[in-house]
Parts: C-alpha cells; sequence; structure tokens
C-alpha cells in the first residue's frame, strides 16, 4: 500500500460504525482527493465538513462482499452488486468512496449507480476532486425544474414511463433552451411507450443542428411504419430493390443528397465500405419491413445477383432498428448476433441461444450471443451451456476460461444446486462456486 492508501484505511476504517463527528473522515478524505488530483500532503484543509447521511449503509457483510470484489475476487461482479445495493436504497459504507469513485473515473458503466449508492460523502468527496466531478451529474431525486442533466434524464424516463402524451408535452416545452448533449439524450428516451403521436415532434427533430438528435430521431421514426420519413425510405428503397419472381434486382443509389442526411442517412462510409453501399444499407435498414410484401424467410431463399452481402446486413440492422420479432427471428439465423436478440420476448431468446449452443462451437461470436440474452439464464439454457462446457472440458479445458466466467455470473443463482450437483467435472463445480457467491451476495443486501 502507498502512505495515501495507508491514511485512507486506517483514517476511515469504522466510520460508518459509531456517530459520525467529521473530522476523521474529512481530513483523510481531503487528503485522498487532494492527492489524486495532483495536490500534496497537508497542502490545505476543507472548511465544510461533509454533510450528515440520510441513508443507512448497506449491512457489514454486504460491505465486506464489495470490499472483496473491489479487492479481485469475482471483480467482474462490481456492477451486478452495485445494481443490486442500489435497489435497496442504502449508501455503500464511507471506508470504499475513494476507490470506488476512482473505478467509476475509469468506468463509466458503474456511474449510473453511484450517484444513490456514494450518499452525501460521495457528492462532498466528488466536489474535492475534479476527475470525480462526474458524480455530480448523476441523478439525486431532484426535480425536472432544478435538477442537472441526470436528474432530468431520470424524471423524463419515469414520467414516459406513466404518461407517454404529458413526457413529450414537457420535453416540448423546454426543447429550445436545452443543450445539444441534452436534446439527443432525450429524443433516446422516448423510445418507450413510441407512438404516433410523438411523430410530430421527431419529425421536427430532423430537422436539428446536431447530428446526433437527428439520429436519435431518425432511429424512433424507422420504428413507425407509418411515419412520414419510414414512406420517403420506403419510396427511396422502391427505387433501389425490385422482386420478381425469384429474383431481387438491386441497383445502389448513386448520390447521397440533402433530404437522404436529413432523414438519417450518413454520407461518409466507415472505412472499408463503398459509398453506394453504404447508401444502400443505411436506405434498406431504416425502409419499413412491409415494404419487401413477403415473409422474411422467403426473402432469404430468392437469388441477389448484385449486393447480397449489403441488402441483407441491412435487413438485419432493420430487424434491429424496428425490433420486428418474426425478421429478428429469420436473420438470426442467417447472421447470428445479439443485437437481433433484443427484439424476441425473453423465452424465445432462451431458447435459441440455447440451440445456438448445442450447434456452435466455443468461440467469441457464442460468447456474444450468450451476452445478449437479456435475463438470468433459466434451466434450459443452463443447462445447454453445462453440456458444453462437460463436452469441451474433456477435449480442449483451456477454450473454456470465458465461457466458465459467462455462465456463473449469468445462470439464475436460484440454479446453484442443479449446477453442483451436475458433473463433478473442474469448470462445472467452478460455475456453481461463482453461483453460491452471488447467491450470498443477495442474500445479504
Amino acid at each position: 500500500m502507498t502512505g495515501w492508501e495507508e491514511l485512507a484505511s486506517t483514517a476511515l476504517v469504522g466510520t460508518d460504525r459509531r456517530p459520525y463527528r467529521g473530522s476523521l473522515l474529512e481530513a483523510a478524505a481531503v487528503e485522498v482527493a487532494r492527492h489524486r488530483a495532483g495536490g500534496k500532503p497537508g497542502e490545505a484543509r476543507l472548511q465544510e465538513p461533509a454533510p450528515h447521511e440520510e441513508r443507512a449503509a448497506v449491512g457489514r457483510r454486504a460491505a465486506g462482499r464489495l470490499a472483496r470484489i473491489m479487492g479481485g475476487e469475482h471483480e467482474r461482479l462490481l456492477p451486478e452488486w452495485l445494481a443490486a445495493a442500489a435497489g435497496t436504497g442504502r449508501r455503500v459504507p464511507a471506508y470504499v468512496l475513494p476507490e470506488l469513485l476512482e473505478r467509476g473515473r475509469r468506468d463509466r458503466s458503474i456511474r449510473v449507480h453511484l450517484g444513490v449508492l456514494a450518499g452525501q460523502r460521495g457528492r462532498w468527496l466528488a466536489g474535492l476532486n475534479p476527475a470525480w466531478g462526474y458524480l455530480l451529474e448523476e441523478p439525486t431525486g431532484e426535480t425536472w425544474e432544478l435538477g442537472g442533466a441526470a436528474d432530468r434524464r431520470a424524471h423524463l424516463r419515469a414520467l414516459r414511463t406513466a404518461d407517454p402524451a404529458e413526457a413529450r408535452r414537457l420535453l416540448e416545452s423546454t426543447w429550445e433552451r436545452e443543450t445539444p448533449d441534452d436534446r439527443a439524450e432525450f429524443v433516446e428516451l422516448l423510445a418507450d411507450g413510441l407512438s404516433m403521436d410523438d411523430e410530430p415532434f421527431l419529425e421536427s427533430a430532423l430537422d436539428d443542428r446536431r447530428r446526433e438528435v437527428r439520429q436519435a430521431a431518425a432511429n424512433l421514426l424507422t420504428r413507425l411504419p407509418g411515419s412520414r420519413m419510414s414512406q420517403r425510405m420506403a419510396e427511396r428503397a422502391r427505387a433501389c430493390v425490385a422482386v420478381a419472381g425469384n429474383v431481387i434486382t438491386v441497383e445502389a443509389p448513386k448520390t447521397c443528397d440533402k433530404s437522404m442526411e436529413r432523414d438519417g442517412i450518413r454520407p461518409k462510409p466507415p472505412r472499408g465500405i463503398g459509398e453506394r453501399a453504404w447508401w444502400l444499407q443505411q436506405v434498406l435498414a431504416r425502409a419499413p419491413l412491409a415494404t419487401w410484401g413477403r415473409p422474411p424467410a422467403r426473402l432469404l431463399e430468392m437469388r441477389i445477383p448484385d449486393w447480397d452481402a449489403e441488402v441483407k446486413a441491412a435487413w438485419v440492422r432493420a430487424a434491429v432498428l424496428q425490433k420486428d420479432p418474426e425478421w429478428a427471428r429469420a436473420m438470426f439465423g442467417w447472421d447470428p448476433i445479439a443485437d437481433l436478440l433484443e427484439s424476441l420476448p425473453p423465452d424465445e431468446q432462451q431458447e435459441l441461444a440455447a440451440d445456438f449452443v448445442k450447434k456452435h462451437d466455443v468461440d467469441s461470436q457464442l460468447i456474444m450471443v450468450l451476452g445478449g440474452v437479456s435475463s438470468y439464464w433459466r434451466e434450459g439454457l443452463a443447462t445447454a451451456v453445462l453440456h458444453k462446457i462437460v463436452r469441451v472440458a474433456a477435449t480442449q479445458p483451456w477454450n473454456l476460461g470465458e465461457l466458465v466466467k459467462l455462465a456463473g455470473e449469468r445462470i439464475d443463482p436460484a440454479l446453484f444446486p442443479l449446477v453442483l450437483s451436475y458433473s463433478p467435472a473442474e469448470s462445472v463445480q467452478q460455475v456453481a462456486a461463482l453461483l453460491r457467491f452471488r447467491a450470498d451476495m443477495y442474500k445479504e443486501l
């Protein structure tokens, strides 16, 4: 340990087990914060003490498990622990705050829970160190009128769930005063409860100066087949593609005009993709899937003499953007990517993933598909993965590291007894041990 870590750990031990008096925690926190901001020990002292905590901390055993996770024991479970702890409405103990805030600086994915878990002392610490200032942008429970950007996003999200029309009207009332970054994020929140009632507002957002706002609006309008933008895309798609007999004839766009850009078509392609191929894929991805007049399974059987790969890649993207279950199901058979699973009900996600596990070797694609299943793995998927682990362990045990970790992290912890008794193979017992760790984690919280 460095001198700074010794100072922090020694000074902060026990601060949650006796009435808070301020001086000990404040002294250590100031020193740690100033050091991590580039200061020197004893350089200055803060005048204002940390505010009193209104919420209780998690229990001693839960706090101890958090310390173990942060110390390297099953470290990938940190986001799950934080999410579960935030759901209890409690905060983390004070002595973990410096390290937790530092982790949040490096890992944006855990920040969403820190606004709740860090409590008053965490926000006080964040005010000392600019590197931890991100915490001050996380939700605090303030209102739409008085809150920061994160509070206002949380408010709009909750209102959208309860009353979609009122949420849209609230956003419209302040739209011209919002920053470009906030406008883009607010538009994305309209995905919940999206309907044709939102179409006029989203159509107007296509004229926004910020590209991210236009893209977010176009993505939502793509999910509304009756929107004006979707109909314009349908016209462009029909100008590019003709379906007759058993052949699909394609002529990619030759230009990308201003009206196409307004509708979300990005003119400059990524490296390695030609301009016309790029424009074609975007047009077809945003055209209503009903444009093709045939079920996806039938279209996939047809011959496409030119631009075959581009057309099918566009259909994959269309299934993802438009969240169409029939198309997602069909396109998963052609290109099994995790994004397609999001459009399917949880039960079907698990069934498709289990079938994929049975037929596919252990590689990065298998891991990505399994990672795309939105809910905890239930018995069908869990046993398919365990069977795969046992089989591969007999021939390629070196190839199982990531699959074993993922299984332990994603199988429902309630299935611990099933996994424990499934096989004595070391790799399966590793999965069982991780499930037991997670089950205990939830019990403590």
